[in-house]
């Protein structure tokens, strides 16, 4: 882990849609200690400040993928570079997905909006080696067609893309309508040897937790990403508290079973 920030230089930029943006960054010098999926880094725009993103995907040992929502005076900045901008980078923070923990079993990978960001580097290592496990379902919602990421990736994906669905449909739009626990009925899974990826607005991480419960996944096979509030990547500043837990230090991935309770408290 490194805590001074190196500089990444960014080699390429892909707008994903009208307000998010991927940044494949290269280490303009020293490279940080290798990442894994689910870990976040914090990323720096010189001169406005830093926030925690995860990463996208890890194009190889050196090199990193993070995809950004302009959301606020950071992630605006970030956003707005052009291929050959120097950012600042410290890392790696914070637990991973652990796929090898589920390997032989069936897996969902369940993305809300951008929380497909940080799912996507889970689902790059799985096609990486899918004899290792059993049958992965991709199943992804978003507000609106086009707040959809990756959607060039789906074919990609082939037979584990399992579903996408949306809130509000608009233009040409003809696929699903409708919340993203809908798809888990055309998901293919043994409940009992399943292990569950989620990442998304804590309202549906909280909706999909029960339909598997109730479809008899265990609540500590579902492994969820909870970046509520980080700030300082080092759970010192205390903004990333939820209950016990320091989410920059004991999380982002933490199992349902630790954070279930703690997420249906009003306003923990």
């Amino acid at each position: 882990m490194t805590l001074i920030p190196l500089p990444y230089r960014v080699v390429d930029r892909r707008a994903e849609t009208n307000d998010t943006v991927t940044l494949v960054l290269e280490p303009a010098e020293e490279a940080l200690t290798p990442f894994t999926c689910g870990q976040f880094a914090m990323v720096c725009a010189f001169g406005v400040g830093e926030i925690p993103v995860s990463v996208s995907r890890l194009p190889d040992g050196r090199r990193l993928a993070h995809t950004v929502r302009a959301v606020g005076a950071v992630s605006r900045a970030l956003c707005g570079l052009p291929a050959g901008a120097v950012v600042g980078v410290r890392g790696p923070f914070g637990t991973n997905w652990d796929p090898a923990a589920a390997r032989g079993r069936d897996l969902l990978v369940i993305g809300g909006g951008i929380g497909l960001a940080p799912l996507r580097p889970l689902i790059d290592t799985v096609l990486a080696d899918p004899h290792a496990y059993g049958r992965l379902n991709v199943l992804a919602g978003a507000r609106t067609p086009g707040d959809l990421l990756y959607q060039d990736e789906f074919p990609a994906w082939g037979a584990a893309f399992g579903a996408v669905t949306v809130d509000r449909p608009s233009g040409d739009w003809t696929g699903r309508v409708g919340v993203v626990t809908t798809l888990l009925d055309e998901a293919l899974f043994t409940p009992e040897n399943t292990t569950a990826f989620v990442c998304g607005p804590e309202i549906m991480i909280r909706a999909v937790a029960r339909v598997l419960a109730h479809r008899g996944v265990r609540p500590d096979r579902v492994r969820v990403s909870l970046e509520r509030n980080m700030r300082c990547a080092t759970g010192h500043c205390g903004h990333c508290q939820l209950g016990p837990l320091l989410l920059c230090r004991d999380g982002p991935v933490v199992r349902y079973d630790r954070a279930e309770s703690l997420l249906t408290v009003r306003e923990l």
